[in-house]
């Protein structure tokens, strides 16, 4: 029976809710426990998550800088790039502008020197013309005097004389000879 009274004070106690003076020594550790932790461990968590917040934060500025940087270069790449093409073909229409010229000038210079040579060569047939009529007069001239002088019999030496009668003979060979075949027999 004892273990019943036993039993029956001890079902009396609830289990769930502990003894006071277990309840309050436990108050007292809870306490001391969160004071130690608000006072010395929660400041130094708060640090450390603010520093690895400052770092997440600064790294993403970061990043974002970067990334703005990285885009000015490629929009500065793209404008070089853009420009330097510009220039190319600048370059490249310059080079054919003075490549049609220069060909142009060289036409014309091509074309004054033919025309030079062209009237260098009708100034020599005119020359070489002028000095074979001047022979062919003298030659003529010559045959003319031997010929007179055959003919009438006396000799035509006098210089002077023979001149004036080759004059005289040619003169009227030109007369003789109609207008268009001289001109087509020089």
């Amino acid at each position: 029976m004892i273990a019943l009274v036993q039993m029956a004070a001890e079902e009396s106690e609830n289990p769930l809710v502990p003894p006071v003076p277990e309840l309050i020594i436990g108050l007292i550790a809870f306490a001391v426990v969160f004071y130690f932790l608000a006072r010395k461990l929660l400041p130094s968590i708060n640090k450390v998550l603010d520093e690895r917040r400052e770092a997440i934060e600064g790294g993403m500025e970061k990043a974002e800088v970067a990334q703005a940087e990285a885009q000015t270069a490629l929009e500065q790449y793209r404008a070089q790039l853009a420009e330097a093409r510009h220039e190319a073909a600048r370059l490249r229409q310059e080079a054919q502008e003075q490549g049609a010229a220069l060909i142009a000038e060289m036409r014309a210079e091509g074309q004054r020197q033919r025309e030079e040579i062209v009237a260098a060569g009708h100034a020599q047939i005119e020359a070489d013309r002028k000095a074979a009529a001047a022979a062919l007069r003298q030659d003529i001239g010559r045959l003319a005097t031997e010929l007179a002088g055959k003919l009438v019999g006396e000799a035509l030496e006098d210089a002077a004389r023979q001149s004036r009668t080759v004059d005289r003979f040619l003169d009227g060979l030109d007369e003789t000879v109609p207008a268009g075949q001289a001109e087509a027999a020089r």
